[in-house]
C-alpha cells in the first residue's frame, strides 16, 4: 500500500477577506473555516478595498455593512464597478441582521451574492463557502480556458493537461487517421468515484490537490501519443490511437490498481479514492462513429459502472474482470508515430519501448517469414532484452504504484 501526503505548496487553501470592524465578529468567523480556508481581516472598507487590490488570491468577501469610513454599501459598489475582473465578479457575503430586510434589498441591488447572520452555524456558513469559491474557482478556470484558447495553446493552465478544444481537434484528427488506414482509436474515460461525497466531507481545496494527483497519475502512465483532458471536477478523458478495446481495458485496469492501493494524507486525515472508467473504442471501418459519440459511449458506460456501485471498468462488453489482465500485458504501440519519433531523432524514446513494438510487429514479422523465409529471428524478436530491462526497471505501462 503507497502512502502520499497531499501538499499545500502547489494549491494554497481558498483564502477569504473577512470585512468586520468588530474583532469579536471576525475571530468567530475564522475560527468557524480556518480548517477549510486562508483567512484574511480587515477592520473597515476602506482597508478591505485597499487588501482586493493588492492580493489577488482572496476568492470571497464577507462584510458587514455598518463600518467607519467605507460601509459595505461602499465597498460592494467599489467592487462592482472595478475594471478588474478578478474584483468585479468576486462573491460577497453580507453580514446582515435576520429582520433587516431593507438593508438587504439594498445589498442585493448592488450585487451581493448572499447574505448571512452573526449566529449563523459553521455548517451553514462553510457549505456557503464552498459553493461560492467552487463558483469563483470556475468563474477563474473558464476565463483562463478562454485566454488559452485565443491564443491557441494546447494546455489548459489550470490542469496542465490538454484543452478540451485541443483535445476535439486532436481528437478529430486521429479518427480521420484511423479511418484512412483502417487502425483503431480507443477513448477513456475516468471518473473519481463518489466525489461529491469527498467534496462535501473534506471541501473544495482537497478535492482539488486529489484532481492534481490524479492528473499527475494519468500524465506519468500515458504514452507520449495518448491525450488526456480533463472533462470536469473528478472525470477525465484520455485518447489512445492504435489502441484497442483490450489494450485500452489493461491500461484502465492497472490504472485502477494503481489508484486502488493508494493512501492520501492530508493534515492527519486519510484519504483514499477509487474511479471508475468508461471505454470505448472504434476502428477504420466505421465510418459512422464521430468523435463526441465515442466519447459519449465512454461516458455511459461510466454511468453504467457508478451506478452499479462504482470501483469498475466497463466496456461494450460489460465489466471488466481484473483477471483478464494478464492476456493484455500491454498497450499496442501505434507504428506510425513510433516512425515519426524516429525520423525526428527521438530514437532513445522508440528504443525503451522496442519490446511493445515488436509486440505490435509480430503478426507482420510471422506473415512475412511465412511468406519469404528469409531467417528472421523470430523468437530472439518475441523476448527482447533492452538495457532498461537489464537494470531491472519498470516498463513505464506496467501499472506498478504510482508515489504521488
Amino acid at each position: 500500500m503507497e502512502t502520499s501526503s497531499l501538499s499545500d505548496e502547489d494549491i494554497p487553501l481558498p483564502r477569504v477577506l473577512i470585512v468586520d470592524d468588530s474583532r469579536m465578529v471576525r475571530a468567530s468567523i475564522s475560527k468557524n473555516i480556518r480548517d477549510r480556508f486562508d483567512v484574511r481581516e480587515e477592520a473597515d472598507g476602506e482597508d478591505g478595498w485597499q487588501a482586493l487590490l493588492v492580493d489577488p488570491s482572496i476568492q470571497v468577501v464577507i462584510s458587514d455593512l455598518g463600518m467607519p469610513k467605507l460601509d459595505g454599501y461602499g465597498l460592494l459598489e467599489r467592487i462592482r464597478a472595478s475594471k478588474l475582473s478578478r474584483i468585479s465578479e468576486l462573491p460577497v457575503i453580507i453580514i446582515s441582521g435576520e429582520e433587516d430586510d431593507q438593508a438587504r434589498v439594498k445589498a442585493r441591488e448592488l450585487g451581493a451574492t448572499d447574505f448571512i447572520t452573526k449566529g449563523i452555524g459553521t455548517v451553514e456558513l462553510v457549505s456557503r463557502l464552498d459553493a461560492l469559491t467552487r463558483l469563483a474557482k470556475a468563474t477563474r478556470e473558464l476565463e483562463q480556458s478562454r485566454e488559452a484558447l485565443a491564443l491557441g495553446s494546447p494546455v489548459d493552465p489550470h490542469s496542465g493537461l490538454a484543452t478540451k478544444a485541443y483535445m476535439e481537434w486532436h481528437g478529430n484528427q486521429e479518427l480521420a487517421l484511423a479511418r484512412r488506414r483502417n487502425g483503431d482509436l480507443a477513448a477513456m474515460v475516468i471518473m473519481i468515484d463518489q466525489f461529491d461525497r469527498l467534496l462535501a466531507d473534506y471541501g473544495v481545496h482537497i478535492t482539488e490537490l486529489i484532481n492534481r494527483k490524479l492528473s499527475k497519475i494519468l500524465s506519468s502512465k500515458v504514452r507520449k501519443e495518448d491525450t488526456v483532458s480533463q472533462m470536469a471536477p473528478g472525470q477525465f478523458a484520455v485518447l489512445c490511437p492504435g489502441t484497442n478495446i483490450d489494450g485500452c481495458a489493461a491500461f484502465a485496469l492497472r490504472l485502477q490498481r494503481a489508484i486502488d492501493k493508494l493512501v492520501m494524507t492530508y493534515r492527519n486525515r486519510q484519504i483514499r479514492m477509487t474511479v471508475t472508467v468508461g471505454i470505448a473504442a472504434g476502428s477504420g471501418s466505421n465510418e459512422a462513429l464521430t468523435l463526441s459519440q465515442l466519447i459519449g459511449l465512454a461516458v455511459q458506460r461510466v454511468k453504467t459502472g457508478l451506478d452499479a456501485g462504482g470501483n469498475r471498468v466497463i466496456s461494450e462488453v460489460g465489466e471488466i474482470d481484473p483477471r483478464q489482465l494478464q492476456r493484455f500485458a500491454r498497450l499496442p504501440v501505434s507504428i506510425d508515430h513510433a516512425l515519426m519519433q524516429v525520423r525526428v531523432g527521438a530514437d532513445k524514446e522508440v528504443a525503451l519501448r522496442l519490446p511493445d513494438v515488436l509486440a505490435t510487429l509480430m503478426p507482420l514479422l510471422e506473415l512475412i517469414e511465412d511468406e519469404l523465409h528469409c531467417g528472421l529471428p523470430l523468437d530472439a524478436l518475441r523476448h527482447p532484452q533492452t538495457s532498461r530491462q537489464a537494470d531491472g526497471e519498470d516498463h513505464p505501462h506496467e501499472g506498478t504504484t504510482t508515489k504521488l
